[in-house]
Protein backbone atom coordinates (compact mmCIF):
# COMPACT_ATOMS: atom_id res chain seq x y z
CA UNK A 1 0.00 0.00 0.00
CA UNK A 2 1.09 3.58 -0.68
CA UNK A 3 -0.22 6.55 1.30
CA UNK A 4 0.47 10.08 0.09
CA UNK A 5 -0.13 12.88 2.58
CA UNK A 6 -0.47 16.52 1.52
CA UNK A 7 0.20 18.86 4.43
CA UNK A 8 1.61 22.22 5.44
CA UNK A 9 3.58 20.53 8.22
CA UNK A 10 5.29 17.36 6.92
CA UNK A 11 7.71 17.42 9.86
CA UNK A 12 4.85 16.40 12.17
CA UNK A 13 4.88 12.93 10.61
CA UNK A 14 8.59 12.20 10.96
CA UNK A 15 8.55 10.52 14.37
CA UNK A 16 5.27 8.55 14.08
CA UNK A 17 6.08 7.22 10.62
CA UNK A 18 9.63 6.21 11.51
CA UNK A 19 8.66 3.94 14.40
CA UNK A 20 6.35 1.15 15.52
CA UNK A 21 3.86 -0.29 13.06
CA UNK A 22 4.66 2.11 10.22
CA UNK A 23 8.36 1.31 10.30
CA UNK A 24 7.73 -2.44 10.46
CA UNK A 25 5.36 -2.27 7.51
CA UNK A 26 7.82 -0.20 5.48
CA UNK A 27 10.74 -2.49 6.35
CA UNK A 28 8.73 -5.46 5.10
CA UNK A 29 7.99 -3.70 1.83
CA UNK A 30 4.27 -3.55 2.64
CA UNK A 31 3.95 0.22 2.98
CA UNK A 32 5.27 3.30 1.26
CA UNK A 33 4.59 6.77 2.68
CA UNK A 34 4.90 9.95 0.63
CA UNK A 35 4.91 13.32 2.45
CA UNK A 36 4.24 16.38 0.30
CA UNK A 37 4.39 20.01 1.39
CA UNK A 38 1.48 21.91 -0.14
CA UNK A 39 3.60 25.06 -0.07
CA UNK A 40 5.83 23.54 -2.74
CA UNK A 41 2.98 24.09 -5.19
CA UNK A 42 2.57 27.80 -4.47
CA UNK A 43 3.92 30.25 -7.04
CA UNK A 44 4.93 33.39 -5.17
CA UNK A 45 8.05 34.21 -3.22
CA UNK A 46 6.18 33.98 0.09
CA UNK A 47 4.80 30.50 -0.68
CA UNK A 48 1.28 31.69 0.04
CA UNK A 49 -1.29 28.91 0.46
CA UNK A 50 -4.16 30.73 2.17
CA UNK A 51 -6.21 33.89 1.82
CA UNK A 52 -9.09 35.78 3.43
CA UNK A 53 -12.56 34.27 2.93
CA UNK A 54 -14.88 35.98 0.48
CA UNK A 55 -17.79 37.54 2.34
CA UNK A 56 -15.71 38.17 5.42
CA UNK A 57 -15.25 36.15 8.56
CA UNK A 58 -12.52 35.09 10.94
CA UNK A 59 -9.42 33.18 9.93
CA UNK A 60 -7.91 32.17 6.61
CA UNK A 61 -8.93 29.61 3.99
CA UNK A 62 -6.59 27.32 2.07
CA UNK A 63 -6.47 28.32 -1.60
CA UNK A 64 -7.50 25.81 -4.28
CA UNK A 65 -4.50 26.17 -6.62
CA UNK A 66 -1.76 24.66 -4.43
CA UNK A 67 -3.97 21.76 -3.35
CA UNK A 68 -5.12 20.88 -6.86
CA UNK A 69 -1.58 21.09 -8.20
CA UNK A 70 -0.17 19.05 -5.32
CA UNK A 71 -2.69 16.24 -5.88
CA UNK A 72 -2.14 16.32 -9.64
CA UNK A 73 1.62 16.15 -9.13
CA UNK A 74 1.26 13.16 -6.83
CA UNK A 75 -1.07 11.44 -9.30
CA UNK A 76 1.40 11.94 -12.13
CA UNK A 77 4.32 10.39 -10.26
CA UNK A 78 5.79 7.20 -11.68
CA UNK A 79 3.37 4.33 -11.29
CA UNK A 80 0.41 6.54 -10.53
CA UNK A 81 -0.79 7.24 -14.05
CA UNK A 82 -4.21 5.88 -14.79
CA UNK A 83 -5.28 5.23 -11.22
CA UNK A 84 -6.79 8.67 -10.58
CA UNK A 85 -10.34 7.36 -10.94
CA UNK A 86 -9.87 4.68 -8.31
CA UNK A 87 -7.47 6.30 -5.82
CA UNK A 88 -9.43 7.86 -2.93
CA UNK A 89 -8.53 11.50 -2.32
CA UNK A 90 -9.51 12.03 1.29
CA UNK A 91 -9.90 15.35 3.08
CA UNK A 92 -9.49 15.13 6.86
CA UNK A 93 -12.13 17.49 8.21
CA UNK A 94 -14.60 17.69 11.13
CA UNK A 95 -17.34 17.85 8.49
CA UNK A 96 -16.53 14.39 7.13
CA UNK A 97 -18.15 11.03 7.81
CA UNK A 98 -17.26 9.71 11.24
CA UNK A 99 -14.31 7.32 11.06
CA UNK A 100 -14.94 3.75 12.17
CA UNK A 101 -13.47 0.26 11.90
CA UNK A 102 -15.79 -0.36 8.95
CA UNK A 103 -14.31 2.59 7.09
CA UNK A 104 -10.79 1.45 8.01
CA UNK A 105 -11.53 -1.92 6.41
CA UNK A 106 -12.96 -0.18 3.37
CA UNK A 107 -9.85 1.95 2.89
CA UNK A 108 -7.52 -0.99 3.50
CA UNK A 109 -8.91 -2.53 0.32
CA UNK A 110 -7.19 0.12 -1.80
CA UNK A 111 -3.60 -0.07 -3.01
CA UNK A 112 -3.20 3.68 -2.70
CA UNK A 113 -4.68 6.53 -0.64
CA UNK A 114 -4.17 10.28 -0.80
CA UNK A 115 -4.82 12.35 2.33
CA UNK A 116 -5.28 16.13 2.33
CA UNK A 117 -4.74 17.74 5.71
CA UNK A 118 -6.89 20.81 6.08
CA UNK A 119 -5.77 23.74 8.21
CA UNK A 120 -6.81 27.21 9.35
CA UNK A 121 -10.54 27.74 8.68
CA UNK A 122 -10.67 24.96 6.10
CA UNK A 123 -10.26 24.64 2.34
CA UNK A 124 -11.82 26.41 -0.61
CA UNK A 125 -15.12 24.68 -1.36
CA UNK A 126 -13.99 23.90 -4.92
CA UNK A 127 -11.50 21.44 -3.45
CA UNK A 128 -14.39 19.55 -1.88
CA UNK A 129 -16.57 19.73 -4.97
CA UNK A 130 -14.05 19.00 -7.72
CA UNK A 131 -11.09 17.15 -6.23
CA UNK A 132 -11.89 15.29 -3.03
CA UNK A 133 -13.64 11.92 -3.27
CA UNK A 134 -14.17 11.39 0.45
CA UNK A 135 -14.19 13.38 3.67
CA UNK A 136 -13.39 11.81 7.04
CA UNK A 137 -13.63 13.05 10.62
CA UNK A 138 -12.15 11.23 13.60
CA UNK A 139 -14.63 12.75 16.05
CA UNK A 140 -17.00 15.55 16.86
CA UNK A 141 -14.37 18.06 17.89
CA UNK A 142 -12.03 20.48 16.12
CA UNK A 143 -8.26 20.07 15.81
CA UNK A 144 -5.77 22.67 14.63
CA UNK A 145 -5.35 20.74 11.39
CA UNK A 146 -5.86 17.41 9.69
CA UNK A 147 -2.38 16.07 10.45
CA UNK A 148 -3.23 14.22 13.67
CA UNK A 149 -6.41 12.86 12.07
CA UNK A 150 -4.37 11.60 9.10
CA UNK A 151 -2.05 9.75 11.49
CA UNK A 152 -5.01 8.11 13.23
CA UNK A 153 -6.65 6.98 9.99
CA UNK A 154 -3.34 5.78 8.55
CA UNK A 155 -2.56 3.73 11.66
CA UNK A 156 -5.99 2.08 11.68
CA UNK A 157 -5.73 1.26 7.97
CA UNK A 158 -2.11 0.11 7.78
CA UNK A 159 -2.53 -2.48 10.53
CA UNK A 160 -5.19 -4.16 8.35
CA UNK A 161 -2.82 -4.65 5.42
CA UNK A 162 -2.02 -8.39 5.20
CA UNK A 163 1.35 -9.20 6.75
CA UNK A 164 1.70 -6.02 8.80
CA UNK A 165 0.60 -7.47 12.14
CA UNK A 166 2.52 -10.35 13.69
CA UNK A 167 -0.60 -12.53 13.79
CA UNK A 168 -3.23 -12.74 11.10
CA UNK A 169 -5.84 -13.12 13.85
CA UNK A 170 -4.87 -9.96 15.76
CA UNK A 171 -6.92 -7.48 13.75
CA UNK A 172 -10.00 -9.70 13.75
CA UNK A 173 -10.02 -10.10 17.53
CA UNK A 174 -9.79 -6.43 18.44
CA UNK A 175 -12.48 -4.04 19.61
CA UNK A 176 -14.96 -2.99 16.89
CA UNK A 177 -13.72 -5.58 14.39
CA UNK A 178 -16.81 -7.74 14.95
CA UNK A 179 -19.06 -4.91 16.08
CA UNK A 180 -18.25 -5.52 19.75
CA UNK A 181 -15.61 -4.36 22.19
CA UNK A 182 -12.77 -6.79 22.74
CA UNK A 183 -12.96 -9.37 25.53
CA UNK A 184 -10.66 -9.05 28.61
CA UNK A 185 -7.04 -10.11 28.10
CA UNK A 186 -4.68 -11.73 30.64
CA UNK A 187 -1.08 -12.88 30.68
CA UNK A 188 1.45 -14.30 33.19
CA UNK A 189 1.55 -14.65 36.13
CA UNK A 190 -1.61 -16.71 36.68
CA UNK A 191 -2.06 -15.06 40.09
CA UNK A 192 -0.98 -11.53 40.93
CA UNK A 193 -1.63 -10.03 44.38
CA UNK A 194 -4.25 -12.72 44.98
CA UNK A 195 -6.01 -11.78 41.73
CA UNK A 196 -6.26 -14.92 39.58
CA UNK A 197 -6.68 -15.30 35.86
CA UNK A 198 -10.10 -16.83 35.02
CA UNK A 199 -9.73 -20.61 35.16
CA UNK A 200 -11.25 -21.17 31.73
CA UNK A 201 -8.30 -19.39 30.12
CA UNK A 202 -5.91 -21.85 31.75
CA UNK A 203 -7.96 -24.91 30.82
CA UNK A 204 -6.62 -25.44 27.32
CA UNK A 205 -10.20 -26.02 26.14
CA UNK A 206 -10.31 -23.75 23.09
CA UNK A 207 -14.04 -24.15 22.52
CA UNK A 208 -14.85 -23.07 26.07
CA UNK A 209 -12.34 -20.23 25.85
CA UNK A 210 -14.01 -18.98 22.66
CA UNK A 211 -17.45 -19.11 24.35
CA UNK A 212 -16.13 -17.24 27.40
CA UNK A 213 -14.53 -14.56 25.25
CA UNK A 214 -17.68 -14.07 23.20
CA UNK A 215 -19.77 -13.74 26.37
CA UNK A 216 -17.35 -11.27 27.92
CA UNK A 217 -17.24 -9.18 24.75
CA UNK A 218 -21.03 -8.93 24.73
CA UNK A 219 -21.20 -8.00 28.42
CA UNK A 220 -18.43 -5.42 28.10
CA UNK A 221 -20.08 -3.85 25.06
CA UNK A 222 -23.46 -3.74 26.81
CA UNK A 223 -21.94 -1.96 29.79
CA UNK A 224 -19.57 0.43 28.02
CA UNK A 225 -20.91 0.98 24.50
CA UNK A 226 -24.52 -0.18 24.33
CA UNK A 227 -24.97 1.87 21.15
CA UNK A 228 -22.86 -0.71 19.30
CA UNK A 229 -25.30 -3.51 20.05
CA UNK A 230 -27.86 -2.21 17.56
CA UNK A 231 -25.59 -3.18 14.67
CA UNK A 232 -23.95 -6.23 16.24
CA UNK A 233 -24.75 -9.68 14.86
CA UNK A 234 -26.16 -11.38 17.97
CA UNK A 235 -28.32 -14.45 18.51
CA UNK A 236 -31.55 -14.07 20.53
CA UNK A 237 -29.77 -15.64 23.53
CA UNK A 238 -26.91 -13.15 23.18
CA UNK A 239 -29.41 -10.29 22.99
CA UNK A 240 -30.91 -11.44 26.28
CA UNK A 241 -27.43 -11.66 27.80
CA UNK A 242 -26.74 -8.07 26.75
CA UNK A 243 -30.06 -6.86 28.17
CA UNK A 244 -29.39 -8.61 31.49
CA UNK A 245 -25.91 -7.09 31.65
CA UNK A 246 -27.35 -3.60 31.19
CA UNK A 247 -29.65 -4.13 34.19
CA UNK A 248 -26.76 -4.85 36.55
Amino acid sequence: MRIDILTLFPEMFTSPFSSAIFKRAADRGLLEIGLHNIRDCSHDKHHTVDDYPYGGGAGMVLKPEPIFEAVEAVMSESGAEGDGSTTPVILLTPQGRLFSQRIANELAGHDRLIFICGHYEGVDERVRERLVTDEISIGDYVLSGGELAAMVVADAVVRLVPGVLGSAESAGDESHSAGLLEYPQYTRPPVYRDWPVPEVLLSGNHAEIAKWRRKQAIIRTALRRPDLLDKANLTPAERRLAEEAQKL
